[in-house]
């Protein structure tokens, strides 16, 4: 071959590879603005952690299951409960406040929520500032009762014999500044009633000894107590939400009897990371909304007491700022703190 032919030949194949690199290089660029929002716009593109405060076969806990996994079967991702039990929820709290604000950790909150303001002087987050509504998902009514022994049959027999024992009887708790032990305190001082608080670490000790006859009363989820008062060991006198509960029909509530207005209930919802952006919001709260709607189920959540609510991101936070203004109250007047 000539050598002006070997010499021509080195010299246009750099320029042929220039060529096909550049003209890769522009299809790639030509693709990404294509390629870029259709991924940005696939949430939930992985499983969803919903972080429950409490241990697992608990009453919050058999909730959340029933809700998440609905919500799994919309979402076409899994919705996996991490309980994360401690310190009155603060410890799941904690952690969802401080993971990444991507829609993929979610808080399922109680009442509790509401009431760690004013419970703890130092606590690891702020809940209007920390958190991002997304939905009120259900109800769990309190119920009043008493041990089968005691001698009274409704509420106001109820009043009539604590204020002729003033200070003498006793009343459990699932702990000190649960909503078990504040709702009973609210009770008493609407009435203007007085009784020994003793607080256990959970209402499952509590339910027990209430049925054993070591405390005379309290007041604790229907969800919790039901087996109780169905094999009569325990005696429903009320319930504390403002209507009556389908799972005890003929069990009047306290506003009914004797305190117009009077409104307590272990409501749970979800919270994400303040900073989560609007839309996965809404689309986590699209979820719930149609699991809450699911025929199955509500007739999962009425057979452990809990009743289904729903609402928009918005009232839910309005809602839980209400409760926490209101809970403030309520701890400080009756003196509790945890820290």
């Amino acid at each position: 071959m000539p050598i002006q032919s070997i010499n021509a030949r080195h010299r246009t194949e750099p320029r042929a590879r220039a060529r096909r690199l550049w003209r890769l290089t522009f299809a790639a660029v030509a693709l990404t603005p294509f390629t870029l929002p259709a991924m940005a716009g696939e949430f939930p593109d992985h499983p969803i952690k919903l972080v429950v405060p409490f241990p697992p076969g608990g009453p919050t806990d058999l909730v959340s299951r029933v809700i998440a996994k609905k919500m799994s079967d919309d979402l076409g991702q899994q919705v996996v409960v991490d309980n994360r039990p401690g310190a009155n929820g603060n410890i799941a709290g904690e952690m969802v406040s401080k993971a990444p604000a991507d829609g993929y950790t979610v808080l399922y909150n109680t009442s509790s929520i509401a009431l760690s303001p004013a419970l703890y002087k130092k606590l690891p987050y702020d809940v209007k500032r920390d958190f991002a509504p997304v939905a009120m998902t259900a109800m769990v009514p309190l119920v009043l009762e008493v041990n089968a022994q005691v001698p009274v049959s409704n509420v106001a027999e109820f009043i009539a014999w604590l204020k002729a024992n003033p200070g003498k009887m006793t009343y459990g708790s699932a702990g000190n500044g649960n909503v078990t032990h504040l709702a009973a305190f609210l009770f008493l001082q609407a009435n203007g009633l007085d009784a020994v608080h003793a607080p256990y670490k959970g209402s499952a000790p509590a339910l027990t000894d209430l049925a054993g006859g070591q405390v005379q009363f309290m007041t604790d989820t229907i969800n919790s107590s039901l087996p109780f008062i169905r094999d009569k060991r325990m005696k429903a006198l009320a319930v504390t939400s403002s209507s009556r509960s389908s799972q005890l029909p003929d069990v009047p509530t306290v506003a009914e009897t004797v305190k117009p207005g009077f409104d307590v209930g272990a409501w749970q919802g979800m919270l994400v990371p303040a900073k989560t952006s609007p839309e996965i919001v809404k689309k986590l709260n699209a979820a719930t909304l149609k699991a809450l709607a699911s025929p199955d189920v509500r007739a999962s959540l009425a057979a452990q007491g809990a009743e289904p609510r729903g609402s928009s991101p918005e009232a839910y936070g309005k809602y839980l700022a209400q409760e926490i203004d209101r809970w403030q109250k309520v701890v400080r007047d009756s003196g509790v703190t945890l820290d």
